[in-house]
């Protein structure tokens, strides 16, 4: 079965935020915190059989909530499920990131090491090399010595042999390398997918089912008005509609998600 979440009430939520960042309210804040665990539980679930306990990502994602609860501007137009998901991926995402490395790094060194990579990447894909240390120094404000440093950690990053089986009573079980992340793996895009995906829900029955026949089954609005047994023009306001109300609950991420004004909803 599918598994579902389904959000607290929208109002009540954002009433206890209310209360807690102007009032002080710290009955409030736990409240949030309590009601919002099923969304903490569902989003750690989505990165099971990664090789870390589930429980685990629970209390590594739990800290995202908090912050999210923490941080969140209650005088912003924009729903608490939507501002806390990429806050909670965040932490399990670092978690992830964090474990990989056999010797204990400093954080900033990590980050520097991964910020040096994207942009060894960008420039050798448009200029075909690959460019200096002071290049990259540069590049990232910060001095070649602490470039030098945050390339040489690869090293400590997992010495562990990559086909050792995550179950050790498995021998037939992923190996950490099949567990590793790549450009491509759904951990680096999983955070745009869920939030698409919560957004989706939200719409009605009828919005639901004319963007998958529109997007998913890549159908034309004339087929689509056949299958639901409306006009062409009918089929046209609705999915417009129903793109407007995407974007809104998308809120900020909107744009970055390819949901522009318009167009979405041509006949193309």
């Amino acid at each position: 079965m599918k598994q579902r979440y389904r959000r607290p009430d929208k109002a009540r939520t954002r009433r206890l935020l209310t209360r807690y960042h102007k009032e002080g309210d710290q009955r409030a804040r736990q409240l949030v915190i309590q009601e919002q665990m099923p969304l903490v539980e569902f989003l750690a679930r989505k990165f099971a059989g990664r090789g870390e306990p589930v429980e685990d990502l629970v209390q590594v994602a739990s800290i995202g909530l908090i912050k999210a609860v923490d941080r969140f501007d209650v005088d912003r137009k924009i729903e608490f499920s939507t501002y806390a998901t990429p806050n909670i991926l965040g932490e399990i995402k670092r978690y992830f990131r964090d474990k990989g490395w056999a010797m204990r790094v400093p954080r900033g060194l990590q980050e520097l090491r991964q910020s040096a990579k994207e942009v060894i990447r960008d420039e050798t894909v448009k200029t075909g090399k690959s460019p200096t240390i002071g290049n990259l120094a540069s590049t990232l404000q910060a001095d070649e010595e602490s470039v030098a440093e945050a390339l040489t950690l690869g090293r400590a990053y997992n010495t562990t042999s990559l086909d050792t089986p995550i179950n050790q009573d498995d021998a037939e079980s992923d190996t950490i390398v099949d567990l590793q992340p790549e450009e491509s793996s759904p951990i680096e895009g999983i955070e745009d997918r869920i939030l698409l995906q919560s957004a989706i829900e939200t719409l009605k029955d009828q919005q639901q089912q004319i963007l998958k026949l529109r997007f998913n089954e890549g159908k034309t609005q004339t087929e689509i008005a056949s299958h639901i047994g409306v006009s062409q023009m009918h089929v046209s306001r609705l999915l417009r509609r129903a793109i407007d109300d995407l974007r809104q609950e998308l809120g900020d991420d909107a744009d970055r998600m390819g949901f522009g004004p318009s167009g979405a909803a041509s006949e193309g």
